[in-house]
């Protein structure tokens, strides 16, 4: 259960989460060398649909939703309290609000960057030109906020930067289809502009839909990894989206030195858990 920053997890999740984080990095990292906080700072999406990417989109898209786009699919973790599930803007903010992890949720050592929190009303969206910039809320999303966290720069060690947003839509069929886009983004932009001195490039992304590896606790993840290139400075980047019904989560963290991979996959892991236990406290039966 979730009351502010304070969360009581299941006990089955915290390895389950960081393992299935975990073997996606590994996975992906083989294979090659997106609001949401994408670029784990102040400026960090929403569907842009490619048909190249038909054949990679998450196996859950199809069965997540009827054709009137709000049932949710029978191969679900956690079925929402249907009186529960935000069906106004005021409702969608306040759960968002609820979800998403502030600085003391990540950990004692990290504070709030600045800006801390995204611009009301917005959503980052990658562009035509594969940049990255905030618009109006589209149709289908009823509330979205980021909140951007940070380490500062000690002891020898970089700064290290981290994002939390959550996304509340307003039917499951919407949300899937934001899991669906996200899997695609590489696929069309291998390198993504954040700002004038700083890109995302060598990014590739698979989805883990419930059920299939070790995701027992959402109805579909994507992980997105590449580098964060800032100047001639070149870090890990990582990005994982994560769907529970109708509100999605997206956990983004940028490497800085020393830090080892290994300490970020327990950061985002973190996250990930915490916010999933905050929704299910927030729109289960039994809460």
């Amino acid at each position: 259960m979730s009351n502010g920053n304070t969360v009581v997890y299941r006990s089955t999740w915290p390895w389950r989460v960081a393992a299935s984080l975990a073997t996606a990095a590994v996975v992906l990292s083989g294979c090659g060398s997106g609001d949401d906080g994408k670029a784990a700072g102040p400026s960090p999406s929403a569907p842009s649909r490619s048909p190249a990417a038909a054949t990679s989109r998450s196996p859950s898209a199809a069965a997540s939703a009827s054709s009137s786009g709000g049932d949710a699919s029978s191969l679900t973790p956690f079925e929402a309290d249907p009186a529960k599930v935000p069906r106004t803007k005021s409702r969608a903010e306040a759960l968002a609000a609820a979800v998403a992890l502030k600085p003391q949720g990540w950990g004692a050592d990290f504070r709030a960057q600045r800006p801390a929190v995204s611009t009301p009303g917005t959503v980052a969206v990658l562009d035509g030109q594969c940049r990255w910039e905030r618009r109006a809320l589209p149709k289908g999303v009823l509330a979205s906020l980021s909140l951007y966290s940070e380490i500062p720069a000690a002891d020898g060690k970089g700064e290290l930067k981290v994002s939390a947003a959550v996304t509340v839509h307003t039917t499951v069929r919407d949300a899937d289809e934001r899991l669906a886009s996200t899997l695609e983004e590489p696929l069309r932009c291998r390198q993504q502009q954040v700002r004038t001195d700083e890109r995302i490039s060598e990014l590739i992304s698979a989805a883990t839909p419930y059920g299939q590896g070790n995701n027992t606790y959402a109805d579909d993840q994507v992980v997105e990894i590449g580098s964060y290139l800032t100047g001639n400075s070149k870090q890990t980047y990582r990005w994982y989206v994560t769907r529970l019904g109708t509100v999605t989560l997206a956990v983004s963290v940028k490497g800085a030195k020393g830090y080892s991979d290994n300490e970020l996959d327990k950061y985002t892991s973190h996250a990930n858990v915490t916010m999933l236990n905050r929704v299910e406290f927030e729109l289960g039966g039994d809460s």
